[in-house]
């Protein structure tokens, strides 16, 4: 495999008129610069631009032999960067006496075929939006899987700035990735072999996970941490992890790394498979690279388990083929719009610290707590970098450049590396959007609770883990100084990114709470794409979460949320017990490229959907906070107690084609004005729209 130089990027990360950030990541070392240019449309079609001087100053990260990460960060001249005005960039590389920019590559003009550009531009562009601008565009999803089913709907957020890239009223601003930018707990069969091979060469140096698990070296696991399929049992028995889809895991910081170069750019895959097709599932048995758990000799128990491996290895493959197909669009979007991340579970595995027994089982594991910092140490450089590197200090960055120099898991520094993720508790930021985005860490920060939980169903009483507030007591002081800090200030409004809805779905959360969970609560083996841990669950955490935004008291308050596989829009007018108000607009977009409701227990529930959906169709939904924190839906003619905590009003908001819900990939689109929030959810060849919301 011939690695190219450029694996990832131009990605353009954290922008505003006082600097600009600019990601990108080579296998070769290169100084890195960049020019910045004023884009104008003169008279009839043609193009010009002019120079803005300013400066350039890299930042570097070797995180392997063949792997370098940087951040670009540009700063004006005068005061500021001109905002609302069409913006382009170029990259300068130097090696020894050469210079090469973008086009050198081919990444920039009309009809190169990988062009990162739109039109008649010149560079990849953008723009920095003034803050009494009159319409603000951002774009938003969530859960975006190598291969999901149907078209990935980012390559939707590609085609509405194609439509309007010299239209800065129209042209999104922002895009906001919230969660499971990457499925490293559910990695394709075709795809594992790929990213073990490339994961050992971009870092040039073995890990050497039997020193940390010696049961490693042992039969079988020896072999089959690097067959397909083979890793299942070594993620439970070794990391205690508890995704079942976990037979391809990603373990190493290369497989991580990896994951993420084929999910935002062509060039890995190019260079991987080439003009290539992917193994046959019959080639790939015949070398032994898939693992079985029915030996030959168990005839028929074998050749039951070789069928239902072959149909969905053929699946994966072309599942993962249409989205390769929109991989240089997605690539052209992340180049010209700010873009902006947040992790959800999936992003490091399935479950990240659902429970305080899950985190503690995991820590405990010399397995599990290595392969979570990889994933974190990934996070990082491939997202969190980007969104505020001033959150990132040198003593963070020596920790994380001292064990990636030699990827040592016996030494002091693997040591120190994995303690600095582990206990690192400012993955929260704010983005600089109009209006404010202040962007939350539902996975770390969170709170358990250790009294027992009791389930039932039917004669079968159990006491299960409480679910955990989301957010902890010291979460949410550090959120909070965080979000003043920035300079947003009380009565402004304020965008909320949750990874996790604040609002989903009752007759979803419900056929949860009264079916699957109480299932799996007494050891049933029930399947879901869907985690019991939205904020309602914890009545005491979702009851912080409304009073902190009180507290905040913005003008307006917009929650942006994805993770639960569907869209939704819900409005909600909340009464504290003292007699103060709160306006919420919740707005919910997922999957990107994951659709879920499948299958038995997919089909069942969207037909309970389906067929409920009309009864709440613009109607209220009345519900109040007791004293002890438990959250009822008022039956009609209820009254509310006075002793209520808070209680309110909820609507769901429905599309233009009816339903409350939609379930197809989707990528969500929100207009704001002064006077009104309208969204829209693209989808391949059609927009969903909703009516707009007066803000009144």
């Amino acid at each position: 495999m011939d690695i190219p130089t450029i694996l990832s990027g131009p990605i353009l990360r954290r922008v505003e008129p006082s600097h600009i950030y600019i990601w990108i990541v080579l296998s070769k070392r290169y100084k890195l610069g960049a020019k910045l240019y004023q884009i104008e449309k003169n008279e009839g079609t043609t193009i010009s631009y002019h120079e803005i001087y300013c400066n350039s100053e890299t930042t570097t990260f070797r995180a392997g032999k063949h792997l370098y990460f940087s951040l670009i960060k540009l700063t004006p001249h005068e005061t500021q960067f001109p905002v609302d005005t069409l913006l382009g960039y170029n990259i300068l590389f130097q090696r020894n006496a050469e210079i090469q920019d973008l086009y050198d590559f081919g990444l920039l003009g009309k009809d190169v075929p990988n062009s990162i550009t739109y039109g008649d531009l010149p560079f990849p562009s953008f723009f920095i939006p003034d803050s009494y601008q009159k319409q603000t565009n951002l774009l938003y999803g969530s859960c975006r899987k190598l291969h999901g089913k149907g078209e990935d709907a980012l390559s939707q957020g590609d085609k509405t700035i194609e439509r309007n890239f010299l239209d800065l009223e129209k042209r999104p601003s922002a895009l906001f990735l919230m969660g499971d930018q990457i499925y490293a707990d559910d990695v394709p069969d075709p795809v594992f072999p790929i990213m073990v091979k490339a994961g050992k060469k971009l870092i040039g140096k073995d890990e050497k996970l039997t020193e940390i698990e010696p049961c490693l070296n042992e039969k079988p696991f020896k072999k089959s941490i690097f067959q397909t399929r083979g890793r299942q049992y070594i993620m439970e028995r070794f990391c205690k992890f508890t995704s079942s889809h976990s037979g391809n895991h990603a373990m190493t910081f290369g497989e991580y790394a990896t994951l993420y170069l084929l999910s935002w750019s062509p060039e890995l895959w190019d260079a991987s498979v080439g003009g290539e097709d992917f193994p046959s599932f019959k080639e790939a048995t015949k070398k032994e690279q898939i693992y079985f758990i029915y030996e030959k000799k168990m005839k028929d128990k074998r050749k039951r388990e070789e069928k239902i491996y072959k149909k969905e290895y053929k699946e994966h493959v072309a599942d993962v083929k249409e989205t390769y197909q929109t991989l240089s669009k997605v690539r052209r979007l992340l180049a010209n719009i700010p873009t902006y991340m947040i992790f959800d579970d999936h992003d490091i595995t399935d479950d990240w610290n659902i429970s305080q027994h899950w985190k503690s089982s995991v820590h405990q594991s010399n397995l599990g707590r290595h392969v979570i910092a990889n994933g974190l140490m990934a996070y990082w450089l491939f997202q969190a970098w980007g969104n505020d590197p001033d959150r990132f200090d040198q003593s963070f960055l020596r920790t994380m450049w001292k064990y990636s120099k030699s990827y040592d898991s016996s030494s002091r520094s693997h040591e120190v590396w994995e303690e600095a993720l582990w206990n690192f508790d400012e993955w929260h930021f704010v983005a600089p959007t109009n209006p404010t985005s202040i962007f939350l860490d539902t996975r770390t920060q969170r709170k358990y609770d250790p009294s027992p939980l009791p389930v039932s169903l039917g004669r079968n009483i159990k006491e299960k883990d409480r679910p955990p507030q989301l957010i902890g007591d010291q979460g949410w002081h550090s959120i909070t100084d965080c979000l003043y800090t920035s300079g947003w200030k009380n009565g402004e409004p304020l965008l909320v990114v949750s990874p996790a809805p604040v609002y989903g779905i009752g007759l979803i959360e419900s056929f949860l709470n009264q079916y699957i969970y109480p299932l799996k609560s007494i050891g049933v083996p029930v399947t879901t794409a869907f985690d019991f841990e939205s904020w309602k669950y914890n009545g005491e955490g979702f009851s912080e979460l409304l009073n902190q935004i009180k507290e905040w008291h913005p003008s307006h308050c917009f929650i942006l949320s994805g993770d639960v596989h569907y869209a939704s829009a819900v409005k909600t007018n909340v009464e504290f017990n003292n007699g103060e108000n709160l306006c919420l607009y919740q707005f919910t977009s997922s999957p990107m490229n994951n659709m879920s409701f499948s299958g038995i227990q997919g089909g069942l529930m969207k037909a309970i959907v389906t067929i409920n959906a009309a009864k709440r169709r613009n109607k209220e939904i009345n519900r109040y906070c007791d004293e002890t924190y438990d959250i009822v839906k008022q039956k009609r003619k209820e009254t509310c107690p006075a002793s209520f905590t808070w209680k309110e009003k909820i609507r769901y908001l429905s599309t233009n084609q009816g339903p409350i819900i939609e379930t197809e990939n989707n990528l969500g689109h929100l207009i704001l004005t002064q006077d009104t929030v309208k969204n829209e959810l693209l989808q391949t060849n059609h927009i969903i729209t909703y009516d707009p919301i007066p803000l009144s």
